[in-house]
């Protein structure tokens, strides 16, 4: 039992030595962790230089045979305090950064850091459990038993040791920077495809000005509708061609609903299927989607030259083709938001489309808008509480086919995370049970209205996010679409 303490006292001495000195060669991030986890800043500073003096009293204290108990104690002490603080803020739906070593490893706050922190708890409580009389040798009176070529043998283990830690822990830092770097290729050679396919649609679909094709098509309900009929209202109609096996298409519904309810004011939006009745209302009954249409198979979509779903198209009043063909649903998005904005594309010099810019919101260096909206436990969370670091804000949708797609790498970045990574905030829509599905560990905040507060940013569509550097300013463009997502969190 003796040497089982001793051993238990020097894993704890070693884990509270490097984490004191690894937390007073950064006590700028120590102090930022206290603030994290919620220690008010009056005395965030004062606690941030505390914790690693105690924890380096704590190792000192295991060393000693005398005090080694007491040691213990404190040792105990110190990781149920740790377990009390992360089990709070991880019921709270929060996971900072927990800094637990400094620079050396830093990483949000998360069940992985709790059970560490659990184990370490149950080693101290052995100690204390059973080394009140005795915690077990001193290593000075281990050694002094030990003959000269046993004490040279013991020296080569533990350099050995020493080694294979060392190599050890540079092969996962050189396979994490690899991770990124690897992120970060893929990330650029999406976007140099998304910008030639973007250069594709701004000549995609009829040219803007020409008269947009007649048509007559049946509704759900078998009743003739012509375009004509949706003219008549005086407003821009938007012709939206789906299809009911087409999945971003079925994504993009809630949102569709959620325009056909929000801007009849505004315009006409219709949809152009094909397909049977059954399938279509199979699809757009739970998202409250109206005025579907039916064609027999494509051929008012080939007329509108809109070879892909979902893709969509403005007819102005008069008429005529109102804007570039948008094919996908980011595109559909912004030109959604040209839209209501009254900000119709016109036609170019040479009568070829201009695509629709989304809408403008604060310029880098303007104060980012502040909101307050309720996390995933229902407190409420304001961007200003993130002051003091960068934070990523990622507008963002669980049903959005996009952020699906995306989700497997942003859980990547959030585990490899480097240090002086900003944090993430995700403004999310949908369920609180859809949020929570999801499996992040960052923190995610409801906005009930749809995209009111994205709007505030210039957002339009998910996944999309800005930087807001540590005093509350735009630090960046917005970027729109996981590759661009991505890469900004990666600067």
């Amino acid at each position: 039992m003796s040497l089982l303490l001793l051993f238990a006292r020097l894993l704890l001495c070693a884990v509270f030595l490097v984490a004191g000195v690894a937390k007073l060669a950064d006590l700028a991030g120590s102090r930022q962790a206290m603030r994290d986890f919620g220690v008010p800043d009056k005395l965030a500073d004062f606690f941030g230089l505390l914790l690693p003096l105690a924890e380096l009293a704590v190792a000192v204290a295991l060393l000693i045979p005398l005090i080694a108990w007491f040691g213990a104690i404190g040792a105990l002490g110190l990781l149920l305090t740790f377990v009390a603080g992360i089990g709070y803020n991880l019921a709270q739906g929060r996971t900072p950064d927990c800094h637990c070593f400094g620079q050396l490893h830093s990483a949000p706050a998360g069940r992985s850091t709790l059970i560490r922190n659990l184990l370490l708890a149950g080693i101290a409580g052995l100690v204390v459990a059973f080394g009140r009389n005795t915690a077990g040798p001193g290593v000075l009176e281990l050694l002094a038993q030990l003959t000269v070529a046993r004490r040279f043998e013991l020296l080569a283990g533990v350099l050995l040791l020493v080694v294979l830690l060392g190599e050890g822990w540079v092969l996962v830092q050189t396979m994490t920077q690899q991770g990124r770097l690897l992120l970060r290729i893929e990330a650029l050679e999406a976007r140099l495809g998304m910008a030639a396919s973007q250069s594709a649609v701004r000549t995609a679909g009829l040219p803007v000005g020409t008269p947009a094709p007649t048509f007559d098509l049946p509704n759900l309900n078998g009743e003739t509708t012509t375009l004509q009929t949706l003219r008549s209202l005086g407003k821009p109609v938007v012709l939206l061609f789906t299809d009911p096996g087409c999945g971003p298409c079925t994504a993009l519904l809630p949102e569709v609903g959620q325009w056909q309810r929000d801007h009849t004011t505004k315009m006409v939006l219709a949809l152009v299927s094909r397909g049977t009745v059954e399938a279509n209302r199979a699809k757009v009954t739970e998202p409250g989607v109206t005025n579907v249409l039916l064609q027999k198979d494509r051929e008012v979509a080939q007329a509108y030259q809109a070879h892909g779903t979902p893709s969509a198209v403005v007819v102005r009043q008069d008429g005529a083709i109102g804007s570039s063909l948008a094919q996908g649903a980011d595109a559909i998005r912004v030109l959604m938001a040209a839209t209501l904005d009254g900000r119709l594309p016109v036609a170019a010099a040479q009568g070829t489309a201009v695509a629709p810019r989304p809408p403008a919101g604060p310029k880098i260096g303007q104060p980012a808008p502040d909101f307050s909206l309720p996390d995933l436990a229902g407190k409420t969370v304001k961007l200003s509480d993130f002051r003091r670091s960068p934070t990523l804000v990622l507008f963002w949708r669980p049903s959005c086919g996009f952020c699906e797609r995306m989700l497997p790498d942003l859980k990547a970045w959030e585990t490899n995370a480097r240090n002086g990574a900003p944090k993430l905030l995700v403004v999310s829509t949908d369920s609180v049970a859809d949020n929570q599905a999801m499996g992040l560990r960052s923190p995610i905040v409801l906005d009930s209205t749809g995209m009111s507060v994205g709007r505030q940013f210039g957002a339009n569509g998910t996944p999309m996010a800005v930087l807001v550097d540590a005093e509350g300013k735009i630090a960046s463009e917005l970027a729109a679409g996981a590759p661009a997502v991505l890469a900004l969190a990666g600067q």
